[in-house]
């Protein structure tokens, strides 16, 4: 399952659980842009409840669709990434430090008060 939520006016609450197969990719990744028009200097929260890979076919869609995703992922400023595991929130952060103009930060699920504030810049 992948919901897009808008919170506000420059930020999208995503939340991920389940695996992703090649259509749930093609109408999360239609979702991300449509939800996402208009917001300039953006916030994402992510939530990943229980994470799966997604199948080849959904990675597959997910690549063919990366230099649209690369423009997409360019409203975004700061992304806050809320998860159990460990090893996912240091990959995101790693994502973060690899692309230019977005902060990412992992925090357990936990702790979402902690990860908004750090949205907000209230840190």
């Amino acid at each position: 399952m992948f919901t897009v939520t808008n919170s506000g006016t420059n930020r999208l609450e995503i939340s991920m659980s389940g695996k992703l197969d090649a259509e749930g990719m093609k109408a999360a990744l239609d979702e991300l842009v449509s939800k996402s028009q208009g917001i300039e200097k953006g916030r994402l929260l992510y939530d990943v409840v229980d994470f799966h890979l997604p199948t080849m076919k959904a990675i597959a869609i997910e690549f063919s669709r990366f230099p649209s995703m690369l423009l997409w992922i360019r409203k975004f400023e700061k992304a806050a990434v809320l998860a159990d595991a460990e090893w996912l929130k240091k990959i995101s952060e790693l994502e973060g430090a690899l692309t230019p103009g977005l902060e990412i930060k992992g925090f357990n699920r936990d702790q979402k008060a902690d990860a908004e504030a750090w949205l907000a810049g209230r840190e």
